[in-house]
């Protein structure tokens, strides 16, 4: 079944792939102004530390089961003999997660798009009347998409890994050279200060869940994604050291666009904790700015932001499509434009609820006390938010539990002498792996959870 889907070609291969799926909005949007609300440096601190204890374990569940099984993800769940609440609890709702945040990530990163085109003609004035326009931004969304699918037609090793190569490594090259001017500004010094200050006194409840929550949204855990991937991973490469690599490049994007972003806030005398605004509205005034280079350096940063949305969405549309593959028996081609543009048609009310429907525009719900306004974000606070945990506690659960966990524990030490190796006490990381999986995560999982949905 492995040579009938394909393969990543290489361990670098896989790295770029499955990092480019984890890095994307959430590191360069969504973790600065995350930050700004979080009380800055102790934020940070808290996060690396969820990453280390939380994300890697999960990651390295997620990638195993998909290769043990070398199936998409509802085949994962099925060929270790789920039944149907497992199935659809912790497979079919990641895949509507992937399908879902896919519909409004590409109006997102459609946005980004026009904010390039922006920086050398000045056709957008106003963040708030350039997402009210739907004659920007539904081309740039359908241009975005199109883009997406185009990489997912070459199929595993010869479109997601071959793009990943060179997309990852330009996304880096991007963000350093923004990075490097953001630092040389007058006053940067301040940013720099409070971003890597930690004052542990700020660091409660509320910055730990909110530090856990935004580890799940970045590193694409509870999305099928890493499942899907490493279903395509060969049997000889080291799952350890892949983990490894996959968290620490989707951290050092997060910690260098903190770096990147609050050294021109600052300097600027902007508000840190300005919100999702930050990024199209506050960002874009310090660019025009600058006495010098400034259109080059907003049209650098926001092709980053593109660059970014385009490695995790090519990801979000293998979901889906690996399951049509598989258990449908679609082709490639079928199965991603069938994908891309179901997307792209659901992701329609997102684009209109900016302010160009007041329909979209103005519909609510209230979510466990907390009102959600406009289509978009409610999109994202259920599939964005609320199922990705779900899904992250039920993978958790159904390793740790329903199926023999060492099943689980031996891939991974397949291709990793130190899985296996004892440390402490005779005791081993595979030990420790599964403690984590069985206990500490699925705790940890649930207070999230329960803090979601307003219960905590």
């Amino acid at each position: 079944m492995s040579a009938n889907r394909g393969q990543f070609g290489s361990k670098f291969g896989f790295i770029m792939a499955a990092a480019g799926s984890a890095v994307g909005l959430g590191n360069i949007w969504r973790f600065p102004y995350v930050v700004g609300q979080n009380g800055g440096g102790a934020f940070v601190f808290v996060y690396i530390v969820c990453v280390v204890l939380i994300g890697l374990p999960l990651i390295y569940n997620e990638v195993a089961l998909g290769r043990m099984t070398a199936r998409n993800t509802v085949g994962a769940f099925k060929s270790t003999g789920a039944n149907k609440f497992w199935i659809y609890t912790g497979a079919v709702l990641a895949l509507c997660v992937s399908f879902f945040v896919l519909s409004y990530y590409g109006v997102i990163a459609g946005w980004t798009i026009g904010y390039i085109i922006s920086e050398f003609t000045d056709f957008i004035s106003n963040f708030e009347t350039f997402r009210s326009s739907p004659g920007y931004v539904i081309p740039f969304f359908a241009v975005f998409m199109l883009a997406s699918v185009a990489i997912v037609l070459g199929g595993i090793s010869g479109g997601i890994e071959k793009a990943s190569k060179i997309l990852m490594p330009v996304l880096f090259v991007l963000l350093f050279a923004v990075m490097f001017r953001s630092l040389t500004l007058d006053g940067a010094m301040e940013g720099v200060k409070y971003y890597l200050t930690p004052d542990f006194t700020k660091i409660n409840g509320r910055v730990i869940l909110s530090a856990l929550g935004q580890a799940f949204f970045s590193l694409s855990v509870g999305w099928g994604i890493l499942i899907t991937y490493g279903s395509y991973l060969p049997k000889d490469q080291n799952i350890v050291s892949s983990g490894a690599w996959i968290g620490v490049m989707d951290t050092a994007v997060a910690f260098f666009s903190g770096l990147m972003i609050f050294p021109a806030v600052f300097a600027f005398g902007k508000n840190p904790s300005e919100g999702t605004a930050l990024v199209f509205n506050v960002l874009p005034e310090i660019f025009n700015s600058l006495p010098a280079g400034g259109q080059i350096v907003g049209a650098s940063f926001f092709l980053l932001l593109c660059v970014a949305a385009l490695t995790s969405s090519i990801s979000m549309i293998e979901v889906p499509g690996s399951y049509l593959i598989d258990e449908k028996k679609w082709n490639r081609k079928k199965a991603s434009w069938v994908v891309g543009i179901l997307a792209f048609l659901v992701g329609i009310p997102s684009a209109l609820s900016g302010g160009s429907s007041e329909f979209f525009t103005s519909m609510s719900l209230n979510l466990f006390g907390e009102t959600k306004t406009g289509f978009l974000d409610i999109m994202d606070a259920l599939f964005g938010g609320l199922f990705i945990v779900i899904v992250a506690l039920m993978t958790c659960l159904y390793t740790g539990w329903v199926i023999n966990i060492k099943t689980v524990s031996n891939e991974i030490e397949q291709g990793s002498l130190f899985f296996s190796r004892p440390l402490v006490a005779g005791i081993t990381p595979a030990q420790i792996w599964i403690f984590f999986i069985r206990f500490v995560c699925p705790l940890v999982i649930g207070l999230v959870l329960l803090s979601t949905v307003g219960i905590i």
